[in-house]
């Protein structure tokens, strides 16, 4: 999974360089003006509408408040059963943990993984064994804010081998995204701008 999200961020680029490339080869007396034009009139609208435009406020936008995962949580006193249960129900892989009474002081986050190595692996009951004992604690998280650029956010989950990330701002925990949210936020980024550089190769501009 990770390698293929490398290879794909490669693939945009390339199948964007191909575009620039192929005009190159086409006449290359048109280059100065052509890529002059190009680059002050495209560039200021994709920087402004393209690329690497869309941040995780974005994301969080697009998924609403409704969508699994935005808003799930569990408390440190839960039992890893009913945290299991909870992301079975809502289809989701992990649950941000707050501390007990405090739904917006974020204590940790608890995933599959940690189901699976520290509960499962080790043979312990998920009954009898609290939420707060196996869970990632909050100084060891890795988190985003609203103003991240999905790009930086993926870059920050395939490094870390994650793939939840919870979203913090000045008041606290506001969601979680996954990087199921990240890569389709990535890949329609990839489809406007190829749309812009066709529209502009038909005269669309």
């Amino acid at each position: 999974m990770q390698g293929a999200l490398q290879s794909f961020l490669s693939h945009g680029n390339i199948v964007k360089n191909s575009v620039l490339q192929h005009f190159r080869l086409v006449n290359p007396l048109m280059q100065p003006v052509f890529f002059s034009r190009f680059e002050s009139v495209t560039s200021a609208r994709m920087e402004e509408h393209g690329f690497e435009s869309t941040t995780i406020a974005d994301v969080l936008k697009a998924k609403g408040k409704s969508a699994d995962g935005s808003w799930l949580w569990c408390t440190m006193d839960d039992t890893v059963y009913d945290a299991v249960k909870s992301m079975t129900h809502h289809n989701v892989g992990a649950l941000v943990v707050v501390k007990p009474g405090e739904q917006k002081s974020i204590a940790g986050i608890i995933t599959e993984r940690d189901y699976l190595r520290k509960i499962i692996v080790q043979g312990r009951s998920s009954k009898s064994t609290k939420v707060g004992d196996i869970m990632t604690e909050e100084n060891k998280l890795i988190t985003v804010t609203p103003d991240t650029k999905v790009l930086r956010a993926m870059q920050l989950m395939t490094d870390n081998r994650i793939r939840h990330i919870p979203i913090i701002d000045e008041k606290g925990m506001i969601g979680m995204v996954s990087i199921g949210d990240v890569v389709r936020a990535v890949v329609s980024e990839h489809r406007e701008e190829l749309d812009r550089l066709n529209a502009y190769i038909q005269g669309g501009y």
